[in-house]
């Protein structure tokens, strides 16, 4: 359903401000991108391989963080590629498809939030059944409906934007394809697209941030009347983590298509583009492991079994010499 005739290139315009500090901006980009891949691959390495972590919150970690994986690699490279050789043509059908990953990738996240925040629910306000009601099928179709939601929400908002007629040549003031600025160099009517897409965001963050809210009330409450300052203090440390991670992405996102100026793009939407396609995953693993003792206690021993492993080595390699 692609228009590639009417509209065969893009420019993705990007920071046109900033190209005297290229190098300096794909440096810090490059950095913050691998610590984005090897953090979150830390936490999924975590959560597979120490056995104490083998229960469903971190199962639903190590999808969050294969997840903010795949979002920032949809955006990232190509902001890389245009720091180091400058902006270049991006066919219609490219935009489109990075388009698509990125709404869907960001609204399987949406739901996959409210679905660890559902986890949180059931082990602080209903303990003694949490493991008959979040089992291991439990929660693995949890995360294969978030997945599966998130797979399917894009398709009706990218079909109506992919039929809309542009000029040859376009400019995108963005540095990705995002479905506000696309939608603003249309040379037709663009109400149905615009309708569509607002609608759909609207439904998409709305509804996941109320039911992440409603879990979160019923968290608190049920914090409030334990007893004890150490049980309260215990049973909100379970759930801090993902607290600050939702507080940041939701904050974003609702500024950029929730509110009535996400579709005229400035360079403070940019920005604010920036905290929730960089700035968030990357701090999903430092969250997680500065604030998570479970998984700090997983990385203490995993290290130290690092250290222990390069011991016996040294001493293998050094027994034949002294003998």
């Amino acid at each position: 359903m692609v228009n590639d005739t009417s509209a065969p290139e893009f420019i993705l315009l990007g920071f046109p401000g900033l190209q005297k500090f290229r190098l300096l901006l794909f440096t810090t980009l490059l950095i913050a991108y691998l610590f984005i891949l090897l953090g979150n691959g830390l936490i999924i390495l975590l959560s597979n391989t120490d056995v104490s972590l083998h229960i469903p919150m971190y199962f639903f970690l190590s999808n969050f963080s294969f997840l903010e994986m795949c979002y920032t690699s949809v955006t990232v490279p190509r902001m890389l590629e245009d720091f180091f050789v400058g902006s270049r043509a991006l066919s219609f059908r490219n935009c489109i498809t990075q388009m698509y990953f990125f709404f869907f990738f960001g609204t399987t996240e949406f739901f996959l939030l409210a679905t660890m925040a559902y986890d949180r629910y059931l082990a602080i306000c209903h303990p003694l059944q949490y493991p008959l009601l979040m089992d291991s099928r439990s929660s693995a179709c949890l995360a294969l409906g978030s997945w599966l939601s998130g797979f399917l929400t894009p398709f009706l908002p990218i079909a109506f934007i992919s039929q809309l007629p542009f000029n040859s040549s376009n400019q995108i003031n963005h540095f990705f394809c995002d479905t506000g600025p696309l939608i603003k160099l249309s040379t037709g009517n663009t109400f149905l697209a615009d309708t569509m897409v607002f609608l759909v965001s609207a439904v998409v963050v709305l509804l996941s941030f109320l039911l992440t809210l409603t879990s979160y009330v019923l968290i608190v409450s049920t914090i409030c009347h334990i007893p004890s300052a150490s049980g309260r203090q215990k049973a909100f440390s379970t759930c801090s983590s993902h607290l600050a991670v939702v507080t940041i992405f939701y904050g974003t996102v609702i500024f950029m298509y929730i509110c009535p100026h996400s579709g005229q793009t400035s360079d403070m939407d940019k920005v604010v583009s920036v905290v929730y396609a960089v700035v968030t995953p990357m701090l999903n693993p430092i969250i997680y492991t500065l604030r998570n003792r479970d998984v700090k206690r997983a990385l203490e021993k995993v290290i130290s079994q690092v250290k222990n492993n390069h011991l016996r080595l040294k001493r293998k390699i050094c027994l034949p010499v002294l003998s």
